[in-house]
């Protein structure tokens, strides 16, 4: 049996989340963003239960199509930044595309349609956070960070973070209260 959980977005969410299951007593297969398999059906009591567990960690159950896609079009974007950006050998069209085995067209007009916004704006917002992160950390240098999100110069990532910043990086590194957004408020 396969589950669907929003807001599933980094790989703490899978341990809490496989913890939760695991002490409801149901066995999964596998956990991954916003997926899981279950070895068995679940009853109405477990769902019930593992519904309120779910929601006081500010997780939810996903029972319908159109969320699911979303859900998953929102986790395959945010593996990719944070995991796999720099393997990104196309466009993210045809990425998407690739890996929910669906036309993006309709992908995207249901993203837009749900989410109010464009799946390339969601995708340039969850890279601006990442940015922001590593720029935080000051491990890296702004060169290696445009290198490592996959963008083509540090002019052009330095352009697109004022864009939605309003900042330059430099000027955000800079600043004593660094802002950073949730990915699930994105």
């Amino acid at each position: 049996m396969m589950l669907y959980i929003k807001n599933m977005v980094c790989s703490r969410c899978k341990m809490v989340v496989k913890s939760e299951f695991e002490k409801l007593g149901l066995h999964t297969i596998s956990v991954e963003l916003g997926e899981i398999e279950l070895e068995s059906e679940i009853s109405d009591e477990q769902r019930k239960e593992l519904l309120q567990r779910l929601h006081l960690l500010g997780f939810d159950l996903i029972d319908d199509k159109k969320s699911k896609t979303i859900e998953k079009i929102k986790n395959i974007i945010i593996d990719l930044v944070h995991q796999k950006n720099n393997d990104l050998k196309e466009n993210l069209s045809e990425y998407l595309s690739k890996n929910l085995h669906q036309d993006y067209n309709s992908l995207s007009n249901l993203f837009s349609e749900v989410e109010g916004t464009t799946i390339e704006k969601y995708f340039i917002n969850l890279k601006i956070e990442k940015v922001k992160e590593l720029i935080i950390y000051n491990e890296m240098s702004l060169t290696e960070i445009a290198y490592s999100l996959n963008y083509s110069t540090v002019a052009h990532l330095s352009k697109q973070f004022k864009k939605v910043t309003g900042f330059t990086p430099t000027y955000f590194k800079q600043l004593k209260i660094k802002k950073r957004k949730q990915i699930e408020n994105l």
